[in-house]
């Protein structure tokens, strides 16, 4: 594949933003920091508005990541046309907001055998990889009481997975944790970003009395938030990129930022949905 990827390659504004948040003579390890923190203060604030106020705010959001995924995924597949991936992603969530989560579900599993044949196995099994994160996160909204606490819940923990391994693997470094597949990747980091998202879990859970219970629930949630890191770079090893795009200036691309939500999200509705009916995470 020729297609540039990285954030020197990119051309456009790219790289006066990175010119204007990395500073001259930064560690190699820090140089992406401000470029990072800088994107982080616009997306995070508009994610945490969108998930505080719910309904159609949030619904739309969930619906907007569906299609720049579909976009990115067509990309990396290798199809000349974007369009039609994006189009399939935004009818499983037309599926999952008109018809009910069980019909988002399904047309998961329909939409994604309907396009293997049309698109290829690789377009085809970015459907459910994408998808099925996206119904989740639209049903964990939904769910009357705890919907807002066990949404919240699941984002601090994946952010605070993030910022602890980054800032821990930084810091320390060490052993690689997986050098074939993400050479920047280290064991401190990965302990760092799974004692800092449960730390995150059990910081929100002890306003509502359980912080013990969030602990062991953000543990498990951050493990697969990492594992979901890790499955992103293998696929980008794969296919011989370094981003999956280039839609947000010092992460790269979609799948570059989400990749932990794609398998924490089902994780995270399949706790919710084994514990009696409808209580929090952490219950």
């Amino acid at each position: 594949m020729h297609w540039k990827t990285t954030l020197a390659g990119s051309g456009g504004s790219v790289p006066a933003l990175s010119e204007r948040f990395n500073k001259p003579g930064m560690s190699g390890r820090w140089s992406d920091l401000y470029l990072r923190a800088a994107s982080a203060l616009v997306l995070g604030p508009l994610a945490l508005f969108c998930l505080w106020w719910g309904g159609t705010a949030w619904d739309l959001l969930i619906g907007v990541a569906m299609a720049g995924l579909g976009h990115e995924w067509a990309r990396l597949a290798g199809l000349r046309y974007t369009w039609p991936l994006s189009g399939i992603m935004l009818l499983v969530w037309a599926a999952a907001m008109l018809l009910g989560i069980s019909a988002g579900l399904q047309a998961v599993v329909f939409l994604g055998l309907a396009a293997w044949p049309v698109y290829g196995r690789f377009a085809a099994a970015g459907v459910p990889y994408a998808g099925l994160a996206g119904v989740c996160l639209i049903w964990l909204r939904q769910r009357h009481e705890v919907g807002l606490e066990d949404t919240a819940f699941l984002i601090l923990v994946v952010w605070g997975t993030d910022i602890g391994a980054y800032i821990v693997g930084r810091l320390f470094g060490g052993v690689k944790l997986a050098p074939r597949i993400s050479p920047g990747k280290t064991w401190s980091g990965a302990l760092g970003g799974l004692a800092l998202g449960g730390a995150c879990g059990a910081g929100l859970a002890a306003t509502h009395g359980a912080p013990a219970y969030a602990f062991g629930a953000g543990v498990l949630l951050s493990f697969v938030a990492q594992a979901g890191d890790l499955l992103e770079s293998a696929i980008k090893r794969k296919l011989g990129v370094k981003d999956s795009g280039r839609t947000i200036p010092g992460h790269g691309g979609l799948f570059d930022r989400l990749d932990g939500f794609l398998t924490a999200a089902p994780m995270a509705a399949l706790l919710a949905a084994s514990m009696h009916g409808g209580v929090g995470l952490w219950g």
